[in-house]
């Protein structure tokens, strides 16, 4: 009961614009996915250490992306850079688990998402150890791409796996980030939307 209040507190101060995002915030119990050492910052507006240099993203900047997109029921997902399964879940609640498709380069990570995803009732989240710039061709096309790690540009293969029209949404840059929006145009190139600064960490694998 403690969690769940602090939760709705936590969705009431980020005060997503959809609604859509807001009740899969109100629905996805984030302190699972944290470390039990950072529990009681679960509910609080912030990145939190998982583990192998990673971060479990802020709830503000999950609620942000998931808005940015635009999600909706069915729309077939690809997110690059599962870490501990939380932007997943959040995904998963609007699309369906059955839409979502994520890779993380880190093994450890991917087997503890997928085991936690399960447990909290996301098991059909589909889950893929490799580098996530080469995104995942055996699903494409997907409606929505996003990355939850910085690189310096959107990586070409996510970009072919997105259909026409589609939308991708990363932080870009390394030292200085900015997380962009693109809608994919029918001539296969990007119309791109500033959508502010952010702090991500940057992408592990070759640098390409």
């Amino acid at each position: 009961m403690e969690f769940e209040s602090a939760r709705e507190r936590m969705v009431e101060a980020i005060d997503p614009e959809l609604e859509t995002t807001a009740a899969a915030l109100r629905a996805v119990p984030r302190h699972e996915f944290v470390p039990e050492r950072w529990r009681d910052l679960a509910y609080a507006d912030r990145p939190l250490p998982i583990g192998g240099g990673a971060t479990i993203t802020a709830p503000g900047i999950v609620a942000e992306m998931c808005d940015h997109l635009a999600l909706s029921s069915g729309d077939r997902t690809l997110e690059i850079g599962t870490g501990c399964g939380y932007h997943a879940a959040v995904t998963a609640e609007i699309v369906g688990a059955g839409n979502v498709y994520t890779v993380e380069i880190d093994a450890e990570l991917a087997d503890a998402a997928r085991k936690r995803l399960t447990e909290l009732g996301y098991g059909a989240v589909s889950i893929r150890v490799g580098d996530g710039r080469e995104g995942w061709p055996e699903h494409a096309p997907y409606d929505r791409a996003y990355l939850t790690c910085a690189d310096r540009s959107f990586p070409d293969a996510v970009v072919e796996q997105v259909r026409s029209e589609g939308l991708l949404l990363a932080p870009i840059g390394l030292a200085d980030q900015r997380l962009v929006l693109a809608k994919k145009l029918r001539d296969g190139s990007l119309d791109r939307l500033d959508c502010g600064p952010v702090q991500f960490v940057t992408m592990q694998g070759p640098d390409v």
